[in-house]
């Protein structure tokens, strides 16, 4: 299902541990009124979620509706518990997409309105703005907007007439509110017990929430979001805050440009799949830790906090060179095809695929590695073609995609060698099925293509695409292996150092690469 961002409406902020004897003192109130939750409000103004909170975009638009809905119509809707800080912010301990929904509706802001627009830079994906523009549709024709609720009371011949009964109790209704008492580190320890009881937190989201201030996590934090958003950095200084932000952008724009939109109707498909999905984060996040060699499970020592943001900008330069290295305008780019590369041929996104080229491009530490896989590339983008399959058979053995791309790159490994070797593809593949790390690897495969419904599905409508498209795809000339979007340089075919003019007869496509190592 699609879900709604709604994280900008409540900013987050850091708790700030520190021996102190508890929160601050002062009348606490037991509820709130719809009218606080307005933009300039007091409590809405002083309102936060811990920095740990996780994204506030696990709703679907229906989910949003009917709270709103319930709230409208004077149904009971759980309480919101808070912890007021010393500082005088208003922590949300649990009830943020309550609260952030009802937010939305007041403020009309559903990923895509004034408030979200200032907290991401006025950088919204257009998958985004859309969601958006379906929840505001969806709430406009089952509930009405708040502001329909606003006019009521003075001009209730412009509104409809249920819209006029609901205006006249709204006033009176009031969200219930519980406080947890004690210090900081109370109220964190408050947060993850509750939210861990109330639904269960995926081991890497864990990871990311505790983990918030190592270098890690805040390199995936910045990169999902281009460096925008909350600044998990902003403790930083400026010049390394432009920093961390300059080279997360860039290294978004080479995994999520262009957009990805299904079914598959273009070759012009993202790097990283979908950059508006839950499991994003942690994909990146597992990319941030592969390439910077951090165990996965984060107990290692070798995961650190960063004071300073110096160890964040390494880890993203690090970053920063394999993207470029993978599929990029820069001349170290092999650029790699994604649909070749990191989707199946059915259009589904293959995260081990993305990890295991990941790893791959790693051990590329050296010229002659490189240049032994330019060599046999053109078949090895056939045998990944033709055995697609084989890639989802290694992540099944190994249960997930973090478990099983260090099989995936081995794979990958030996078929270089078996190509460099001379080997043909069938040679290649019956060596592979008898060798023992992957004689569980079968020809057989369920065709999805066959089926007796008379509607294409989705992955049929992309198979049948992608399959066209591949036959009469663009290659370079000098490696012969696929050519995409973002990794396009124009080469002389006669070097201009050996003559060659700049005339359309003298000029060829190829990979940045080869146009600028391969062919000097």
């Amino acid at each position: 299902m699609t879900k709604v961002d709604i994280d900008a409406l409540i900013p987050r902020e850091d708790f700030e541990i520190k021996d102190h004897v508890g929160g601050s003192t002062g009348a606490r109130p037991s509820t709130l009124s719809i009218t606080d939750l307005k933009k300039g409000a007091f409590f809405f103004s002083a309102a936060r979620k811990p920095d740990f909170q996780r994204e506030t975009n696990e709703w679907e638009a229906e989910k949003i509706c009917g709270l709103i809905e319930s709230f409208v119509n004077g149904d009971l809707i759980p309480a919101v518990i808070l912890w007021r800080s010393p500082g005088g912010y208003t922590f949300v301990i649990d009830g943020s997409h309550r609260l952030s929904a009802l937010a939305s509706w007041i403020n009309n802001d559903y990923g895509n309105g004034e408030i979200s627009k200032g907290f991401y830079d006025g950088i919204i994906p257009d998958e985004q703005i859309r969601i958006a523009e379906d929840t505001e549709r969806l709430i406009r024709k089952n509930i009405g907007t708040f502001r329909d609720h606003e006019i009521a009371l003075t001009d209730p011949d412009k509104v409809k007439p249920e819209i006029v009964e609901r205006a006249k109790i709204l006033g009176s209704l009031a969200i219930q509110l519980q406080w947890v008492e004690g210090n900081a580190e109370s109220a964190e320890k408050s947060f993850f017990k509750i939210n861990q009881e109330a639904a269960a937190i995926d081991p890497t989201e864990l990871l990311l929430l505790k983990s918030r201030k190592n270098a890690n996590c805040i390199a995936a934090r910045a990169i999902i979001r281009s460096g925008t958003g909350h600044k998990y950095w902003s403790k930083f200084v400026e010049e390394k805050q432009q920093k961390i932000e300059e080279i997360s952008k860039e290294i978004n724009e080479i995994l999520f440009i262009p957009r990805l939109k299904k079914p598959i109707k273009t070759l012009d498909l993202p790097v990283g799949g979908k950059s508006y999905a839950p499991q994003t984060l942690s994909l990146i996040l597992g990319y941030v830790n592969i390439i910077n060699n951090i165990k996965q499970n984060g107990n290692e020592n070798n995961i650190q906090e960063d004071k300073t943001g110096d160890l964040t900008i390494n880890y993203l330069e690090k970053c920063r060179n394999i993207s470029r290295r993978i599929n990029s305008n820069h001349p170290s780019s092999l650029g790699l095809h994604p649909a070749i590369y990191f989707y199946s041929r059915d259009g589904r996104y293959k995260t081990a695929s993305f990890y295991a080229i990941t790893a791959l491009m790693i051990e590329f530490n050296n010229k002659s590695k490189i240049e032994e896989f330019i060599k046999v590339r053109e078949k090895f983008e056939t045998l990944l073609i033709n055995y697609d399959y084989f890639i989802q058979q290694i992540v099944r053995k190994y249960r997930s995609a973090l478990g099983g791309y260090p099989y995936v790159k081995d794979y990958y490994l030996i078929l270089i060698k078996k190509l460099s070797e001379g080997k043909t593809e069938e040679e290649v593949i019956s060596e592979i099925l008898k060798d023992p790390k992957f004689d569980y690897l079968t020809k057989s495969v369920v065709d999805i293509s066959k089926t007796s419904k008379q509607e294409f599905s989705r992955e049929v409508k992309s198979k049948a695409f992608m399959t066209e498209a591949l036959a009469k795809a663009l290659k370079c000339k000098i490696c012969k292996g696929y050519i995409h979007r973002n990794s396009i340089s124009i080469d002389h075919i006669q070097r201009k150092q050996d003559g060659g003019s700049g005339s359309i007869e003298n000029a060829q496509l190829a990979h940045p690469y080869c146009n600028t190592s391969i062919k000097n």
